[in-house]
């Protein structure tokens, strides 16, 4: 354990992302920076978890886009962060009568004739809550890979094993898609369903676990993606030195990062991701670094 602590440190030092295409140095000869991954698309510039907040990404010149994922009444994924509708769309006005709002409580039709752009901006006006299919799809036309959250697994029992099939079905479970998809939770119990059911499948824990239970979380995730003011560089050392479900040491991406301080803190820390709603801020930092 010794030794593959001094060599995780090492690694750390030396800035390697390992496995995932980091963004590339500004100056020749430098380190590799770490990952840069857009918080629910560009969403500092295009309403989150929108098609328009990834194609944002996407014309800013960024490859890694994260996501959240809830389950309709009726059984659809879609691609949302809370659990209620009220805060990102006008479900309020178009439904008056079904407060709290909530995802599971309305059906994809439903969901498919909200306003998501408008409380952003009125530029956005218009703008849909997609479905993980129609997101899916924008992510493969746009040449991006996805961290895709799991959120509030245990509003929708059985969630896990529906996002899996329906990554199948597009082909994200295939080899040439395995290096673009990465599935998280803060849930350690659906991570490790998720595990259990696609072995192949890269994952992250959302959180900073003790120290102790590290080995543990170890059995199933590739990942630890904790919050950037939860983390030192004694930390990000320790989680790399253990081995994950593939045989590799633990990364860490870390969030949410949205300015040049917290930036260059977390690259002295030695992450090996950056989740951030703005990815261009952070991409200055690293080449002013």
């Amino acid at each position: 354990m010794h030794a593959r602590a001094v060599a995780a440190v090492t690694t750390a030092l030396l800035g390697t992302a390992a496995l995932l295409s980091p963004v590339p140095s500004a100056r020749a000869g430098d380190a590799a920076e770490p990952t840069v991954l857009a918080h629910r698309g560009a969403s500092a510039y295009a309403p989150e978890n929108t098609l328009a907040a990834i194609d944002k990404a996407a014309a800013l010149g960024f490859t890694w886009v994260e996501n959240d994922v809830q389950r309709t009444k009726d059984g659809r994924l879609v691609v949302i962060h809370d659990d209620s509708l009220r805060r990102t769309t006008d479900a309020a006005q178009v439904f008056p009568g079904r407060a709290p709002w909530k995802v599971k409580d309305f059906t994809a039709a439903e969901i498919a004739r909200l306003d998501a752009g408008s409380w952003f901006s009125p530029s956005y006006a218009g703008t849909r809550v997609p479905t993980l299919a129609q997101y899916m799809r924008r992510v493969e036309h746009n040449h991006e890979k996805l961290l895709l959250e799991i959120k509030n697994p245990e509003l929708y029992p059985g969630i896990e094993r529906q996002i899996l099939k329906q990554l199948g079905a597009g082909h994200w479970l295939d080899r040439g898609h395995l290096d673009r998809i990465i599935v998280q939770s803060f849930s350690a119990d659906s991570l490790r369903i998720a595990h259990d059911l696609q072995p192949a499948v890269t994952t992250g824990y959302l959180g900073t676990p003790s120290v102790s239970s590290l080995r543990r979380y170890a059995g199933f995730t590739d990942l630890i993606n904790p919050s950037v003011d939860s983390i030192s560089a004694d930390y990000v050392n320790t989680v790399h030195s253990f081995d994950g479900p593939h045989g590799r040491p633990l990364r860490v991406f870390t969030w949410t990062v949205n300015d040049a301080l917290t930036t260059w803190k977390a690259v002295g820390y030695g992450v090996d991701g950056i989740i951030t709603n703005k990815p261009d801020v952070v991409r200055a930092a690293l080449r002013a670094s």
